[in-house]
């Protein structure tokens, strides 16, 4: 495979790397989150912010720990023929479903970068009584997005360098 394949693949997985294992974290903070709630709602006065801050955690926590969890490969699978596959065929089958899984991510993107560009030019607030900005968290949601299709194009360049007897 080209140098700048390997550099590609480098640089991806590291950031998804660091980025997969800080996502990880957010599960303390979204149990922070919910435990502060509770305490508020025992003291009588409950907290107005917590219920919607746990779900935009839980989202960040989700879509940034994705590309993460397909680069480790634990990503859900229907492998009841998969498994039983030689290596081989298993990355020739890779390289035909990839593209759905890229022109899934692709079709994501798209709407999530129309969605915060008119949250960003209309100052979209949530309907509720805490009444957050929901830019912040579709900004979140765009760049899970952009990492998570970065390591789809990382698992189609290892299919195609093991269909080219290779190691990437």
């Amino acid at each position: 495979m080209p140098g700048w394949i390997r550099a590609y693949v480098r640089v991806v997985e590291a950031v998804n790397y660091r980025v997969g294992r800080f996502a990880m974290y957010l599960l303390f903070v979204i149990m922070g989150i919910l435990i502060w709630s509770s305490i508020t709602k025992i003291a009588g006065v409950p907290a107005l912010w917590t219920l919607e801050m746990a779900q935009f955690t839980l989202v960040a926590y989700y879509l940034l720990g994705a590309p993460y969890s397909l680069q480790l490969g634990s990503n859900v699978r229907m492998d009841l023929l998969y498994a039983q596959l030689r290596p081989r065929t298993q990355a020739w089958w890779d390289v035909i479903t990839i593209f759905a899984l890229i022109f899934y991510l692709g079709v994501m993107l798209f709407g999530a970068v129309e969605s915060t560009t008119y949250s960003l030019e209309v100052g979209e607030r949530s309907p509720t009584a805490w009444r957050p900005y929901l830019w912040p968290i579709k900004i979140v949601i765009c760049l899970a997005f952009v990492l998570m299709l970065l390591q789809a194009f990382v698992h189609l360049f290892r299919d195609i360098a093991t269909l080219r007897g290779e190691e990437l």
